[in-house]
């Protein structure tokens, strides 16, 4: 069956007005709940073919398509959950929904900022050209060549799914790595996150097995350094 976008607007306004009922019937002041965001999945800026081939086409569908998708879901899920707890004053789940908001949440969070900080090689992936962020890096870290093989190594090194991630440090204006087991465990307080890789098995299976090590290598060739360097500069300003 086809549904013209008339058709999909309609149902989207018709979930979103259902949404809205079934949490107004639970308080008589449902404005006091506090907003309920509709958390979406965001668009590529590239096709799931044009990193090839350091990520294949497939993966990349799946992965977006799927598993991205999966927490956009349940964070909206947990979310919704919340606002019912708060309508109703039952928190007898509060531990297991806030869990669910950090594990959805920091999915989400975590590939917004992984498909933004990627793009083609043929479209200057992997290249650093003389900037703020690559003098930080030289200062935080001694050289580049420190700053990729210690980035490499806590990638390699992260215990089963994770990732690794560039901060900003907002204390001393240092950039510091730090590993994130699943997407919210040995996370830090006061930091930004500027530059991540996913080192879940499902970000590269397909193409190199369980060889995390040439996915990490192939990887550094389709960094979008102009956009790391654009959250670098913002985080500073923040």
């Amino acid at each position: 069956m086809k549904t013209n976008r008339r058709d999909f607007i309609g149902t989207g306004l018709a979930i979103a007005g259902t949404l809205t009922t079934s949490l107004s019937s639970f308080s008589d002041e449902p404005d006091k709940l506090g907003p309920l965001t509709k958390h979406t999945l965001p668009q590529l800026s590239y096709g799931y073919a044009d990193l090839e081939p350091h990520i294949d086409a497939m993966t990349m569908e799946l992965h977006h398509s799927k598993h991205h998708k999966a927490y956009v879901d349940g964070l909206n899920k947990a979310e919704s959950e919340l606002a019912k707890a708060r309508a109703t004053g039952d928190f007898s789940l509060i531990q297991h929904w806030s869990k669910q908001c950090a594990f959805h949440g920091g999915g989400h969070a975590l590939h917004s900022l992984f498909w933004n900080i990627m793009i083609p090689t043929s479209k200057g992936g992997g290249v650093l050209d003389p900037c703020t962020l690559a003098d930080a890096i030289v200062s935080s870290f001694g050289s580049f060549e420190s700053f990729k093989k210690q980035f490499t190594a806590a990638a390699l090194a992260v215990e089963g799914s994770g990732w690794a991630i560039l901060h900003y440090r907002r204390d001393d204006g240092a950039l510091i790595i730090l590993q994130a087991e699943n997407q919210h465990k040995l996370s830090v307080w006061n930091t930004t996150p500027i530059l991540a890789i996913d080192v879940w098995e499902h970000a590269y299976y397909l193409k190199h097995q369980n060889r995390r090590s040439d996915y990490i290598t192939a990887w550094w060739n389709i960094i979008n350094w102009k956009a790391v360097h654009a959250l670098y500069e913002k985080a500073k300003g923040a």
